[in-house]
């Protein structure tokens, strides 16, 4: 007898999975929350430590608690010399392969690995927080034949990243804008990743289990790999004189531009404008203003699509940023990764607070109750 019918979210859309304090969004006005606190409040106002503190403790913090977890970060950088030399060994990888395989690796030598507790598993955040930098920035410069550079504890979270991979201190300028970045992209409530996260923590695995889960699914270009796509098409592109037709040429054959449209916004994703302006003062400042025309006009061509929910989204000038700063292509998702791993632990830390196994239904559409035949009697 065939199941009966059963009505279908595909991709669970609109289905409420449960009760978070983590972020609020609201798709149809752009607004965008953390713990009750307006984005644009923290990226313009806020540090990436202190939008930290705020996701993994709940407030934001004194004086004294900031300086007392931004020492906590600043301590926590450095990874085991075994993980160094795993990362030498799968140098020629994908960044996002060697961040995944970097944070498995950290499991081994991190003493509270397999403990679930909240307090334990709010350890592990800080660490794997200042760890995800170190890791992408020494298979960086390992890939490129260069000497890792060593944590700096005089320098912030941003400053520190950029110094690692670039081998030379950061302007307090690029430091700042980079330190936006990792503010934006730090929460987002139930997403692909972090979805994926609380996945593997409704298990009650552990919590590096579910930052490789969450590395692994921002991977794919329909989540984190949006900005690299961005700038593989500004590329293409090469001129902003040429966008008009590049646009027009893919999106009369149903093709899709990277970076406009958001599962939830049907405004400007509230994230982009703060990366948007960033992108063109850094183009000014750079003497670099091709890319950012590129974009410029592409958006332009796109406004037409507005009236159908379709405006760029956090990853559009993201990689226009990353490029003028000098990082490559490839290092895009990386980044947003770094940026994600306080989120994360937040939703995985929310899912062991009230844990229950998340496991959805499929409906089966197929054959049913088929007579087995044994392989000799088969035709």
């Amino acid at each position: 007898m065939q199941a009966k019918s059963v009505p279908i979210s595909r991709g669970l859309k609109d289905v409420y999975l449960d009760k978070t304090e983590s972020s609020f969004i609201d798709g149809q006005v752009g607004k965008l929350l953390y713990r009750g606190y307006d984005i644009h409040d923290l990226a313009e106002r806020s540090t990436f430590e202190e939008t930290v503190f705020l996701l993994l403790y709940g407030h934001l913090p004194t004086e004294y608690e900031l300086e007392s977890f931004d020492l906590k970060l600043r301590d926590s950088r450095e990874i085991p010399e075994e993980v160094v030399e795993i990362i030498r060994k799968v140098q020629r990888a994908h960044p996002m392969d060697v961040l995944r395989t970097g944070v498995s690796a950290l499991s081994a030598f991190d003493v509270e690995s397999g403990d679930v507790s909240q307090e334990a598993t709010l350890r592990k955040a800080i660490r794997l927080t200042a760890q995800a930098p170190t890791i992408v920035a020494y298979h960086h410069r390992i890939r490129s034949g260069k000497p890792p550079v060593p944590p700096d504890p005089e320098l912030g979270h941003a400053a520190n990243f950029l110094q690692m991979l670039m081998g030379v201190e950061p302007s307090e300028e690029d430091a700042k804008i980079m330190d936006v970045d990792f503010i934006l992209h730090a929460e987002h409530g139930s997403n692909a990743s972090a979805f994926a996260a609380r996945v593997t923590a409704s298990t009650v695995s552990d919590l590096h289990s579910a930052v490789v889960t969450g590395v692994g699914v921002l991977k794919g270009p329909w989540h984190g790999g949006a900005a690299e796509a961005v700038m593989k098409m500004a590329e293409e592109i090469g001129d902003a004189e040429r966008a008009e037709g590049y646009v027009r040429s893919i999106v009369d054959h149903g093709g899709r531009i990277m970076g406009f449209g958001h599962r939830v916004y049907r405004v400007e994703d509230p994230r982009a404008r703060h990366l948007k302006e960033r992108a063109r003062w850094l183009a000014q400042r750079k003497g670099q203003p091709r890319w950012f025309q590129i974009l410029s006009q592409v958006e332009e061509v796109m406004a037409p699509y507005r009236p159908r929910g379709i405006y760029v989204n956090v990853d559009f000038y993201a990689g226009a940023v990353y490029s003028l700063l000098g990082i490559p292509d490839d290092l895009f998702i990386p980044i947003f990764a770094i940026g994600r791993v306080p989120g994360w632990a937040l939703q995985v830390m929310e899912q062991y607070a009230d844990n229950i196994l998340i496991r959805p239904l499929l409906e089966y559409e197929g054959p049913m109750d088929l007579k087995y035949v044994p392989i000799d009697e088969r035709q």
